[in-house]
């Protein structure tokens, strides 16, 4: 059993990696030759905090030729309201940290191979998902983009839709603006496009070929008047777009083979994570969705006019089976983390 830290996995792997290695996975998906085990959040009431929960998150995946993932959080979760809308908060309870995992498997003999945090790999799979929809969605020869949001996902987003669609200007936009000098400032140096302070999210999207969402809120923030044509849209969660907007493009989803997690709830819990919405909807479930894509079931943008929006409905557990293994190749061959013996984690009675 290896054991690797976050910081030995961000020298391991990169966005693009992430992309290179999450296509392959999504054909195999569509080839029939991966699992994917859907995501489920069990929520209960926080012992101590009125206004907060614990949340037990468990997902998983397996590329047949790969190795199997399981990735689990354990976390308190709350939803302070920020500029009066409610955001998705978690609490770093754990002595000052969060808590979350992910195992790899050898789907040959069952044997444990190697755990580490789920943080960095968690930030690469996301941006990596909506990159590779923009590489099959967004208008050909898009000179900018509108970024909205400036946490860890738009680091992320960032990186990967400049890789992937070579835009060369970033206008990014926070209802914080000391926010948004600290992420030019921060990811200025990291990719070829020029980022730009937006004083307003209308002043953003305004000549942007390409807008993403990348934000904590669990209200919509892409406003159906700057549908135009030509345009792609992409966001990180359903919130993120309401009914109006998806009625009036062409969406695309992460997976349709689960429109959103499973929410297990108990006790008096609030409700936002279980909010009922147009993700609901049977139609959702006939959405072409990114293996579609990557296999070619379906084609990318073949109308310079069309307007297209992916949404990352939900995180799927074969995007860090996919990544693990490459995770784990790598530290293999640099040498790197700590080697634990097999027989911890092996038993001799009968299960």
């Amino acid at each position: 059993m290896l054991v690797l830290s976050n910081d030995e996995v961000e020298q391991l792997v990169s966005v693009a990696d992430c992309m290179a290695v999450l296509e392959q996975a999504y054909r195999a998906l569509a080839a029939g030759r991966a699992n994917n085990t859907p995501r489920i959040d069990s929520l209960i009431p926080h012992p101590t905090q009125p206004d907060a929960v614990y949340s037990f998150k468990q997902m998983g995946g397996v590329v047949w030729d790969g190795v199997q993932a399981l990735r689990i959080n354990s976390d308190v979760i709350h939803w302070p309201k920020v500029h009066g809308t409610p955001r998705r908060v978690k609490i770093p309870a754990a002595q000052g940290h969060w808590v979350g995992l992910v195992f790899l498997f050898d789907p040959a003999t069952g044997i444990p191979l190697a755990i580490f945090p789920d943080g960095v790999l968690q930030h690469l799979r996301v941006g990596a998902t909506n990159g590779l929809a923009a590489r099959y969605l967004a208008p050909p020869g898009a000179r900018r983009m509108a970024l909205l949001g400036t946490g860890w996902q738009a680091e992320t987003q960032l990186l990967a839709i400049v890789a992937a669609t070579g835009v060369e200007e970033v206008r990014v936009y926070s209802p914080t603006p000391g926010h948004v000098e600290q992420f030019c400032e921060k990811m200025g140096n990291q990719v070829a496009a020029r980022l730009v302070p937006a004083r307003s999210a209308k002043e953003a999207v305004q000549g942007a070929s390409v807008v993403a969402a990348a934000t904590n809120t669990m209200r919509p923030v892409l406003d159906p008047s700057w549908i135009e044509p030509g345009r792609h849209f992409s966001c990180i969660k359903t919130q993120e777009v309401g009914p109006e907007f998806v009625a009036r493009v062409r969406p695309v989803l992460h997976t349709r083979r689960q429109a959103k997690a499973e929410v297990l709830m108990s006790g008096e819990v609030p409700r936002l994570e279980a909010e009922a919405g147009w993700w609901q909807q049977p139609e959702v479930k006939t959405w072409p969705d990114l293996s579609d894509l990557a296999s070619g079931r379906i084609p990318g943008r073949t109308d310079p006019q069309a307007v297209t929006l992916f949404v990352n409905n939900v995180g799927m557990g074969l995007q860090f089976a996919a990544v693990g293994r490459l995770v784990l190749e790598r530290a293999r061959a640099a040498g790197v983390g700590h080697q634990l013996p097999d027989e911890w984690f092996l038993q001799t009675v009968h299960p």
